[in-house]
């Protein structure tokens, strides 16, 4: 199949309505545009020099959390939750009851991502696996009474308030299984030669339009891109994630996708996806520089804690994680009194690693506030 020629569905009558059926998409691609050649190759170099980082960077799975949690909080925010990044790092008793729900969503996406990546470890990427971190991204929030972890068998629609007035409305539900069946052929076809890359960007725009689920299928169609690239062995950590370009461009990526199925303009969706990757892939590698800096400032300022430095190089690498901690959560962590962990915490407020974001005098949070900025907008 040419890009230039492509046909990207039709438009089948239903009851009172019509719903749009796209063209299967295991098959061969081709392309004359010569400017996808130039963004292929440098999305692939990109990739590639992030990917590095993940070798070169100590105990990387420590800041992997911290990329995950951000993908987490920009994904859900595409679907309207209003949660920032220094609330996402918190723990629900800490945030108002009104923002518990939005970091409820936040927080199970998280769940998703860790869960679904130690499956690929064991299994290829697949229905099922998506079926599964659907069914934990929906578990107790907005959307759990519509069948998580199966595909719908009823009608769904994309925008207005119902299907009269839907901005689109996805395949058939009769039609789901077939497509989404064709889709994991593609995924795995040795048989046909398309990029990676490409494969990837035609099989995001096929689930957005397939829409399998009743819901969540932004944040599950995103999340396939990461799941893909490592299950292909293009990242060996999770490191690579679009939806901060996708939520800073929200109205060209969904007219990026909605220009292929309403005038067949697949390149145009591919240029957009390739520069998504090259953007991301760079910003990701200025993270990791800066995480490289400021892990090097903090181990040199952790050497002036003296007789205290090993419980600082603990804290710190808990803080890694995840950047907020209380002084009876250090406490248990260090194995030490409240009153040294406070004293502790003090004295690393002092030092300007730490921040105290409560303002209370009891139950106290302290954020370690300038790792916390590489990742916030």
């Amino acid at each position: 199949m040419k890009f230039e020629t492509f046909k990207s569905g039709d438009w089948v009558q239903q009851y009172q309505y019509k719903s749009f059926s796209p063209v299967p998409v295991n098959r061969e691609w081709h392309w004359e545009d010569p400017v996808i050649n130039t963004l292929l190759e440098r999305a692939s170099r990109g990739l590639a020099e992030l990917d590095a980082f993940t070798l070169i960077v100590p105990d990387v799975d420590l800041f992997i959390q911290m990329h995950i949690t951000k993908e987490a909080n920009n994904s859900s925010r595409i679907e309207g939750t209003q949660t920032q990044m220094d609330e996402a790092v918190l723990k629900a008793e800490q945030l108002s009851p009104e923002k518990r729900d939005d970091w409820g969503e936040v927080r199970n996406y998280v769940q998703a991502i860790n869960e679904a990546i130690t499956e690929l470890d064991r299994l290829p990427l697949s229905n099922r696996l998506l079926k599964h971190t659907h069914a934990i991204l929906m578990q107790g929030v907005r959307g759990e009474n519509k069948t998580p972890g199966e595909f719908r068998i009823s009608q769904n629609w994309i925008g207005g308030s119902g299907l009269s007035d839907a901005a689109f409305i996805p395949p058939h539900h009769s039609e789901v299984p077939e497509l989404m069946s064709d889709l994991e052929l593609f995924w795995h076809n040795d048989n046909i030669n398309v990029p990676e890359l490409i494969r990837i960007a035609l099989s995001h725009y096929q689930f957005e339009t397939i829409h399998p689920f009743l819901d969540g299928n932004g944040r599950i169609g995103r999340l396939l891109i990461t799941l893909y690239l490592v299950n292909k062995g293009l990242l060996r950590k999770p490191s690579l994630y679009l939806s901060h370009f996708f939520e800073r461009n929200r109205g060209s990526y969904y007219d990026a996708l909605t220009r292929v199925r309403q005038s067949n303009d697949i390149s145009h969706w591919v240029r957009f996806f390739l520069n998504a990757v090259i953007e991301t892939s760079g910003k990701g590698k200025e993270t990791f520089q800066r995480i490289l800096a400021l892990r090097q400032e903090m181990d040199s300022l952790t050497i002036s804690y003296g007789k205290r430095a090993e419980n600082v190089q603990i804290l710190m690498k808990n803080l890694y994680r995840r950047p907020a901690v209380t002084a009876n959560e250090a406490a248990d962590l260090l194995g030490v009194s409240h009153q040294a962990a406070s004293a502790l915490l003090k004295k690393m407020v002092s030092d300007g690693i730490l921040k105290e974001i409560t303002g209370y005098q009891r139950n106290r949070v302290f954020m370690f506030f300038r790792y916390l900025e590489l990742f916030s907008d």
